[in-house]
């Protein structure tokens, strides 16, 4: 699992930060969470290809995070994409679109669908054989969603040796794989603890952003292995978190802790400060595993 910082700022871009976008790599899946203005040219820049991105999740329609969905949709489209793309979203965001692209005479040689959200309960909208994302319902000035994306590891790792001892047919590694016992032509039954180990376990990462201080998170994101949280202000300006429904980096660090996460990622700065640093360590004081999202940084998540 791989998460890779396009923008993590809040409210406007500028010559040097970006507003919130980001791409996550997952059990490959490549998925793109926000799209803010600039988001195309931060994917280049990280040398993310385009075609690989299917489906885009979108928190909530304040102009820093998704101001930048109709140019990427276009630029697919003069790409001459063909494979299928789905937009996660708040209600309306279909319409936005659509209205658009319909005003700029541009249509997309691709099917694009859209997946509108509404419910202030936590949904499954995204599920493979490898893969379930669900909303997290978020404490913002509008409707908006967080994104808990949770690996499937079904499949168990084959003992080769063990395999290879009792002149299993490779045409049986599949089934061995899922779980399934073996029975050989004498009719001896080879239990699958014998023929494989536990697969690896599976990793987890939740995004939230944009939110204010909330616990009503924590049970759906107990125990993940990596969070990002927004800290758009520092203690000092708690009353401005307050108003503007946000989060202080002490408070984002308290989520963490309460909801017993193995990290913590912080984001969504204000450009007030001068230096990030600050918010790790007033959050370090609170939780101490604590990392610092900022415009092309990434993150291999092991």
């Amino acid at each position: 699992m791989k998460l890779t910082i396009l923008g993590c700022y809040a409210a406007t871009p500028r010559t040097i930060s970006n507003p919130t976008s980001q791409v996550l790599e997952i059990k490959n899946r490549v998925f793109l969470i926000d799209c803010a203005e600039g988001t195309q040219v931060q994917l280049r820049k990280s040398k993310v290809k385009f075609s690989k991105i299917n489906h885009i999740f979108i928190s909530h329609l304040h102009g820093d995070h998704f101001y930048g969905l109709v140019g990427l949709i276009s630029t697919f489209m003069l790409l001459n994409r063909e494979s299928d793309l789905t937009v996660y979203g708040p209600k309306g965001i279909k319409e936005i679109i659509l209205l658009q692209l319909r005003a700029s005479d541009s249509y997309t040689g691709y099917n694009l669908y859209f997946h509108e959200l509404e419910s202030n309960e936590s949904e499954t909208i995204f599920e493979d054989d490898r893969v379930v994302v669900k909303t997290i319902p978020l404490n913002h000035r509008i409707y908006t969603n967080g994104f808990l994306f949770q690996e499937k590891n079904i499949e168990r790792k084959l003992n080769v040796e063990a395999v290879e001892n009792y002149e299993i047919d490779k045409v049986y590694f599949n089934k061995i794989k899922y779980g399934g016992d073996i029975t050989l032509d004498n009719g001896t039954i080879i239990p699958n603890s014998e023929l494989t180990f536990d697969p690896q376990v599976a990793k987890s990462y939740a995004f939230c952003s944009d939110t204010m201080y909330d616990e009503s998170i924590i049970p759906l994101i107990e125990n993940v292995d990596y969070l990002y949280h927004e800290s758009t202000f520092l203690e000092s300006e708690a009353h401005l978190s307050e108003r503007t429904m946000h989060s202080t980096a002490k408070q984002a660090a308290t989520i963490a802790l309460k909801a017993k996460v193995k990290h913590l990622i912080l984001g969504h700065y204000s450009t007030r400060y001068g230096n990030i640093e600050y918010f790790k360590t007033e959050a370090q004081t609170i939780f101490p595993n604590v990392l610092l999202a900022d415009d092309g940084r990434e993150f291999e998540m092991d």
